[in-house]
């Protein structure tokens, strides 16, 4: 209720905060295509200089912290997935395909997915739901007209997701969002208990290369592990996925993983996983169309 704090909240209030958007049921399948042990969807935000802009700061310095993701990042993350062969989803902010047309569109021609990441990596939960829902279609409209293809999901800018996101997300007709946490493996989401068939490819903070190796966040700065130490919790939430025959999923940025001693943590989880029988690499797009498939 307006006005009271979360302690004065009745029953039916807080449980209709959290009955909002809730994990509805797994869609985890059996069994991953051609019998294949574990599924990899890697992907990349793009967020390049639309995590300075957002704020309104455009001060020359953290703007050249975002251009070298363009510039040095993608290039080199695009060169080792052709060495390994392997799809991949990049999240792009309409700013940032407009900034770098030229980059969306090498990701098309490498075979590899475009989806939604807002339109200047803007926090949701700060805009009423007739702006929220304008950038939105602006964003997907941009993307689009630069790929060629209509996306079909979406990550929210910071994972920020807002009491209108999914509303909005259906109304797009997206297959999928990535940017809630509720489980390890894909499941469906609802609204107010009731099914969507929007499918959640879920994240997780473990898997971002952001609180490891960001080293600069609000203007403080931080101690990051080496990046080889990084390295070894990837390896471990793989493994665990291959055991449980589940899903892994990573996200990272191009000017964040782009640099070369975090590349090289990149290289060698990618040679780890790719010394291991019966995984399957796909876009998060091909993993919610699967998912999908086998649970209907």
């Amino acid at each position: 209720m307006a006005g009271q704090q979360p302690w004065q909240w009745d029953e039916q209030t807080w449980r209709g905060h959290v009955a909002r958007v809730r994990a509805g049921r797994s869609l985890h399948p059996a069994s991953w295509p051609g019998g294949a042990r574990v599924a990899v969807a890697l992907s990349f935000d793009c967020d390049h200089e639309t995590i300075t802009l957002r704020t309104g700061d455009t001060a020359p310095g953290r703007l050249a912290q975002g251009e070298y993701g363009s510039r040095v990042g993608a290039p080199r993350v695009l060169r080792l997935l052709e060495r390994f062969g392997i799809p991949a989803s990049f999240f792009i902010p309409g700013v940032s395909a407009l900034l770098y047309p030229e980059e969306v569109r090498d990701y098309v021609a490498a075979g590899h997915e475009i989806a939604m990441h807002g339109w200047i990596h803007e926090s949701n939960r700060l805009l009423d739901p007739a702006d929220e829902r304008e950038l939105a279609l602006r964003a997907a409209d941009t993307l689009e007209n630069l790929s060629g293809t209509r996306p079909v999901g979406i990550r929210t800018p910071a994972w920020d997701f807002s009491d209108h996101t999914l509303a909005i997300t259906r109304e797009l007709g997206l297959l999928y969002d990535s940017s809630l946490m509720a489980d390890d493996e894909p499941y469906e989401l609802l609204a107010d208990g009731e099914p969507t068939g929007v499918v959640e490819i879920p994240v997780e903070w473990i898997r971002d290369d952001v609180p490891y190796m960001l080293l600069e966040h609000d203007g403080m700065l931080r101690a990051c592990p080496p990046p080889r130490e990084v390295a070894g919790i990837w390896r471990d939430e793989f493994d665990a996925a291959l055991e449980e025959g589940g899903l892994f999923q990573l996200t990272m940025h191009p000017h964040i993983i782009g640099h070369r001693s975090r590349m090289a943590v990149l290289r060698e989880l990618l040679e780890h996983i790719d010394a291991q029988q019966g995984v399957w690499y796909a876009t998060h797009a091909q993993v919610a169309e699967y998912v999908l498939q086998q649970g209907s």
